[in-house]
């Protein structure tokens, strides 16, 4: 909800002995590394949820311009709704970093399956409404980067 509620949430995890005892203490010596970030859903975005149990998700990273939303935030906007107006996939939330490499956007995207994903790809890149708001959008961009999730069965998000 706010940093004092992350502060109250990792006090109470460092103190939960089931949690140190069966997740941490096995899943600490498999971390080389970690990274963090904070980052908040964009004000014009509603968190939303997958419409059945299953599926995979994609992670998309936009590293932005320098500028913040000030400069790029209507393209990207633009561009992010062309998606949703095709169906081709379906949106989860879309993130701007507070902490961490600021001018970074994650968008969280649910499909059925990975090959509906890359069915839906196509399909965008032949979409002349998305190939538009895309064109527009990405003179803002310095790079991008996209992950294919599956979820564990222990995730909310399966």
């Amino acid at each position: 909800d706010n940093f004092a509620h992350r502060t109250s949430v990792r006090h109470a995890l460092a103190n939960d002995k089931d949690w140190q005892g069966k997740f941490i203490s096995v899943a600490l010596p498999l971390i080389e590394k970690q990274h963090n970030e904070v980052a908040y859903l964009v004000p014009w975005c509603q968190l939303g949820k997958p419409p059945k149990e299953g599926g995979v998700y994609e992670w998309v990273t936009f590293q932005m311009k320098p500028g913040g939303p000030a400069l790029w935030g209507e393209a990207f906007r633009a561009a992010i709704n062309a998606h949703i107006n095709t169906g081709y996939t379906r949106l989860i939330g879309v993130f701007h970093t507070e902490y961490g490499l600021l001018n970074t956007v994650h968008v969280l995207w649910w499909n059925e399956s990975p090959d509906q994903r890359a069915a839906g790809r196509h399909s965008a890149h032949e979409d002349a409404r998305v190939v538009a708001a895309v064109r527009d959008s990405v003179r803002f961009l310095e790079s991008q980067q996209n992950a294919l999730l599956i979820p564990l069965q222990c995730s909310p998000l399966k």
